[in-house]
């Protein structure tokens, strides 16, 4: 090998080495947010040593229910609104791998046999050139761009953050549809409840209004009487009909999540009061790992910051080594002999002078995309904090509030005892007893109202603080594979 050609391999060479290690991408870090030390509306519903986190797998055992863990398990395999964000995820797995691709050479064959004929008229005919000749030539090439700059490699390293964003997403998804689940079963139980507080009060009613009757008749009660507990057994009989109208309505929404026709789907009711449990909602600084919204808005500000090294790496020349090698003659034998040999190997070097400011202005979109990217991680982190306290205060001033109301149903029941009583012995007239049982019977609905808006401020909890779900689930954070190295060089600011 000659000299020249000794030199231009050295070159190559080298060239590959140091594409290795050299990044225009800015040296990445998580953008600064504010953390609290505590959270404010913790109360003394959340207990002093917390547990670390929720069930990594099936939040919704803390709630102790057999028939909510059978409709979660059939959200996980047969949602039809999971399986298309499942999808999307795949989608920017593909992307990634397309990514990817850009680290290897590209590496081809061709063989092409053909029979050929020339003009006789053409230019710079040659005296002993054949008209019609065979030409038989078979050979492979190779191309591989030289990542001198890092522009692939940040490719690569954006789409790996795009594939971690596109997880945490899928994770937000799922667990968003999971406690949408749950909320709709609390809410569905709450109305169970209210459906067997009114089929009690209807029957009461009922037994008071046929009581009314037989004095009515006896001449004992009055037609006014009379009226009052006839409006009355109807009103509860309305609310009955509207209360199983909206249980119906929630039974519909949870066939539609688990990828049931409402049709073909029932639930039997259950109007035992779904307990409240303890949620752990661990410490603040722990929510930004246990929040997959949050964790996919980091990921595309590291996206972001890559594309930036890709936008600056389109100011420096692009290198591709380029190689082929084959065989070639007229269409004889002997097609894989020396004589027929050829080859040909060594760099190609391209790099735009003037394009009218297009890399100063892609640069700059770069950076503006990181911005935004940021500056809207930093809002999801925010909001975060937000729901998590929004849902603590609704669990401690809702437990305070059905305390309370607990106390006051309790006090109209024994008010509707007395009424009825009195009535029965003649000392008041039946309005007595008609104010005195719609108290009761709006406090007991009030107090069953309190204890369904409290499971489902648990259910927003769990949603708030991310379920059992990390960022150690994301693929690439969870294996640790390290990004591209950064280096000192930022050109093009």
């Amino acid at each position: 090998m000659k000299q020249g050609q000794v030199r231009g391999v050295f070159v190559v060479v080298c060239a590959s080495l140091l594409a290795g290690c050299i990044s225009l991408a800015p040296d990445y870090h998580v953008p600064e947010t504010v953390t609290p030390a505590a959270y404010k509306e913790a109360g003394i519903w959340v207990k002093a040593a917390p547990e670390d986190a929720l069930p990594s797998n099936g939040w919704w055992n803390i709630y102790d229910d057999a028939t909510l863990d059978g409709l979660e398990s059939k959200l996980e395999a047969d949602s039809p609104e999971l399986a298309s964000d499942l999808q999307r995820y795949e989608e920017a797995r593909a992307y990634e791998a397309e990514a990817e691709a850009g680290l290897f050479p590209t590496i081809g064959a061709t063989w092409n046999l053909t029979r050929d004929r020339q003009s006789n008229n053409r230019p710079l005919r040659g005296a002993n050139e054949p008209d019609v000749y065979t030409s038989d030539t078979f050979g492979g090439t190779v191309n591989y761009e030289i990542d001198l700059w890092g522009a692939v490699r940040n490719t690569v390293a954006a789409g790996k953050a795009h594939t971690e964003a596109a997880a945490a997403l899928l994770a937000g998804a799922r667990l968003s549809l999971e406690t949408d689940l749950a909320d709709d079963y609390a809410s569905l139980r709450g109305l169970d409840s209210q459906l067997q507080l009114l089929n009690d009060t209807v029957a009461a009613y009922q037994r008071a209004y046929n009581l009314i009757v037989l004095r009515h008749s006896g001449g004992v009660a009055s037609g006014v009487d009379l009226g009052r507990a006839e409006t009355q057994l109807h009103d509860a009989q309305a609310q009955l009909s509207g209360v199983q109208a909206q249980r119906a309505l929630y039974e519909h929404a949870i066939a539609t999540l688990i990828g049931v026709p409402a049709s073909n789907f029932t639930l039997a009711a259950e109007p035992a009061v779904m307990k409240v449990p303890n949620v752990p909602v661990g410490l603040p600084s722990t929510l930004l790992e246990r929040r997959p919204d949050v964790a996919a808005a980091e990921r595309e500000v590291a996206a972001a910051n890559a594309e930036i090294g890709v936008a600056r790496a389109a100011f420096f020349p692009n290198i591709t080594l380029a190689g082929v090698l084959g065989v070639q003659n007229t269409g004889g034998p002997g097609l894989l002999s020396a004589p027929n040999l050829f080859w040909s190997l060594g760099p190609n070097v391209a790099m735009t002078f003037f394009e009218g400011g297009l890399r100063h202005a892609q640069l700059d979109l770069a950076k503006a995309e990181k911005n935004v990217a940021a500056d809207t991680y930093r809002t999801e982190v925010l909001q975060a904090f937000q729901d998590v306290e929004d849902n603590l205060a609704l669990l401690n001033h809702l437990a305070q509030a059905s305390s309370q109301q607990n106390a006051a149903a309790a006090a109209a029941e024994r008010t509707e005892f007395l009424a009825l009583a009195r009535y029965r012995l003649g000392a008041v007239n039946y309005l007595e007893v008609v104010v005195a049982q719609t108290a009761a019977l709006e406090a007991r609905q009030t107090a069953l109202d309190l204890d369904t808006q409290r499971v489902e401020a648990s259910v927003r909890l769990i949603k708030a603080v991310g379920g059992g779900w990390t960022t150690a689930d994301l693929p690439h954070l969870a294996s640790n594979e390290p990004a591209v190295t950064p280096s000192s060089p930022k050109p093009g600011e």
